[in-house]
C-alpha cells in the first residue's frame, strides 16, 4: 500500500481557522490602542487651545470675539481641524465675556464617554449635549454628542 504525505483538507482549515482568530484578536487590540492614542492627543490639544485662548484674550479683559477663526489670525491655533470628533466645532465667549467654552459636535459614544470621564482639571465645567454634566448624564449612542468645556 503506497503511504501519502501531507495534510488533510480539515487540518489546513482548522489552521487556516485559528490564523483567523489570532488576527482578528490583533486588529481589535490594534484599534483599542490606535483610539486611547487618538484620545489622549486630543485631550492634550483641547487643553492646549485653553491655555492659548488665555493668554491671547486676558489681556482684554474679555473673551468677545473669540472663535476658531480669529485664533487661526492670532497665532493661536495652527488650523481649524477639529482635534476630535467631527470637523464642526467651535470657540465661543459666554453671554458675560468672561468665559469662554470649546465646544465639539458628531462626537462618537466612546470620544464622549472619554471626555466626560476624564474631567479636565483645565475646565471650570463640562456641559454635554447642551446640559450641565452630572452623575446621571449619558452619551447618545447615535454618535451626535455635543460636549463643551466652559474655562474661566
Amino acid at each position: 500500500m503506497k503511504q501519502e504525505s501531507g495534510r488533510s483538507l480539515i487540518e489546513v482549515l482548522g489552521v487556516m481557522a485559528i490564523g483567523a482568530i489570532m488576527i482578528a484578536g490583533t486588529v481589535a487590540a490594534y484599534n483599542a490602542v490606535r483610539n486611547r492614542q487618538i484620545r489622549t492627543v486630543a485631550s492634550a490639544e483641547l487643553e492646549q487651545i485653553a491655555k492659548n485662548t488665555r493668554l491671547l484674550m486676558e489681556p482684554r479683559g474679555s473673551y468677545e470675539g473669540v472663535s476658531v477663526d480669529y485664533l487661526i489670525k492670532s497665532g493661536a491655533l495652527k488650523n481649524d481641524k477639529a482635534p476630535i470628533g467631527a470637523a464642526d466645532w467651535s470657540v465661543t465667549a459666554d453671554l458675560d465675556g468672561l468665559s469662554f467654552s470649546i465646544n465639539l459636535t458628531g462626537l462618537s459614544q466612546g470620544d464622549c464617554a472619554y471626555l466626560t470621564t476624564a474631567r479636565a482639571a483645565w475646565a471650570s465645567a463640562i456641559k454635554l449635549n447642551g446640559n450641565e454634566l452630572d452623575a446621571v448624564a449619558v452619551c447618545l449612542t447615535t454618535g451626535d454628542n455635543q460636549v463643551s468645556f466652559i474655562v474661566q
